[in-house]
């Protein structure tokens, strides 16, 4: 280890576009400062125009510094990077902040950037479920892929699911792969909410189960509005909570569709959609939930998984091998084309109940998150070495 902190930048992941990767970069630099305090400095360059609750979130968060350049807004250095091998603009801010590394995210700085560089590819979506994305948004997502693989980067996936996609798409890449499985630690202050509070706001049951991810087709919510109406039909009263962002760039009009066909169905009061919603409250509804819900096609790494396991949380879960890799068959699973299975697991839980149970975090999850951060230094010390 160097003497002081090692400083490596991380470009901000914008909650709206991707809650996801938002809440990794917090769940990590968190991590970090519990259990690898000062060993390093987290420096999040974020444009002019980010969120700034989002930004003074990440900020809040020991050890973490906050540089915002227009530089950032966008990507505008992605052309220069690709035609002339760097993003000075950026280049010009790691260096001003006297960044050690670089950890680049859906953001390519060029194969002559002069610092250590880890690429973190969280999936492979765009070659499983090709017919998801618009064939420019594929091509610039595999071409991103293909240029940080012959630049050299180090690669961090976040399963071993991801890292056999990586191994089967680029048979001939030689790059250092790394596997940093994420893990989460609920901060305590978000776990001050009262989840009775937080349910009766929302006019929701004591029994529930509790979906939320953000409304992109992949994320498979039509499959539980086809098992709900299964439910229906057999006279069984069921509700489904849904929260998170319904926007979706590859696909504006998702939402609305399911939405209509809720409507149609007469659904309304089985799945509730309440937007996007507080952490402290998406935690509480977690926590007091008859078990989490996850229909999705793909995952790299689903961050609904993790926080469902950090309070123990039952969970009924697409048969994907993600979801099997993170569970260790301690769920019930289901095929993603399969209601009538989804509407037995959910009948087979939908107890009723007159009082929610509420559950705290596991005795075992500081060790998860330990694991988490040590990984993750592992992969930035072999990056940093590797160059030095």
């Amino acid at each position: 280890m160097t003497s002081r902190p090692l400083r490596f930048a991380f470009n901000h992941i914008s909650r709206r576009i991707w809650a996801g990767g938002f809440n990794y970069q917090r769940n990590l630099f968190a991590a970090l400062a519990q259990f690898l305090p000062g060993e390093f400095a987290p420096v999040v360059f974020a444009g002019t125009r980010a969120d700034e609750n989002e930004i003074a979130e990440l900020g809040a968060i020991s050890g973490v510094e906050i540089v915002r350049s227009e530089v950032f807004d966008g990507q505008p250095g992605l052309a220069a990077a690709l035609a002339l091998g760097l993003d000075r603009g950026a280049a010009a801010a790691f260096r001003s902040a006297q960044v050690d590394a670089v950890v680049e995210s859906a953001r390519f700085f060029g194969w002559r950037l002069a610092l250590p560089a880890v690429a973190w590819i969280p999936d492979l979506q765009h070659h499983s479920l090709p017919q998801l994305f618009p064939r420019t948004a594929r091509w610039r997502r595999e071409i991103g892929f293909r240029v940080q693989i012959a630049s050299g980067r180090t690669i961090m996936l976040s399963s071993e699911s991801a890292f056999r996609d990586f191994r089967a798409y680029y048979p001939h890449a030689s790059n250092r792969v790394s596997v940093v499985r994420f893990a989460t630690q609920p901060p305590a202050a978000f776990l001050n909410t009262d989840p009775s509070e937080v349910i009766a706001a929302h006019n929701l049951p004591a029994n529930y189960f509790y979906l939320p991810n953000q409304f992109y087709r992949h994320k498979n919510h039509q499959l539980v509005v086809d098992a709900l109406a299964i439910l229906k039909r057999r006279g069984v009263d069921v509700v489904v909570c849904a929260s998170g962002s319904t926007e979706d760039r590859r696909e504006p009009g998702y939402y609305d569709l399911v939405n209509s066909e809720i409507r149609r169905r007469g659904l309304d009061t089985h799945f509730r959609h309440l937007g996007v919603i507080p952490l402290p409250h998406v935690y509480a509804l977690l926590r007091a939930s008859t078990a989490l819900l996850n229909p999705s096609r793909f995952e790299g790494w689903s961050t609904t998984v993790e926080e469902a396991k950090s309070f123990g949380v039952p969970m009924i879960l697409s048969d994907i091998d993600v979801h099997r890799e993170q569970t260790a068959g301690a769920a019930r699973y289901f095929g993603v084309d399969d209601p009538v299975a989804l509407a037995d697991h959910l009948m087979q839980l939908a107890e009723p109940k007159s009082d929610p149970v509420i559950r705290n975090v596991v005795p075992h999850q500081d060790d998860n998150v330990r694991a988490f951060a040590a990984s993750f230094s592992a992969t930035m010390q072999q990056a940093v070495h590797k160059n030095g």
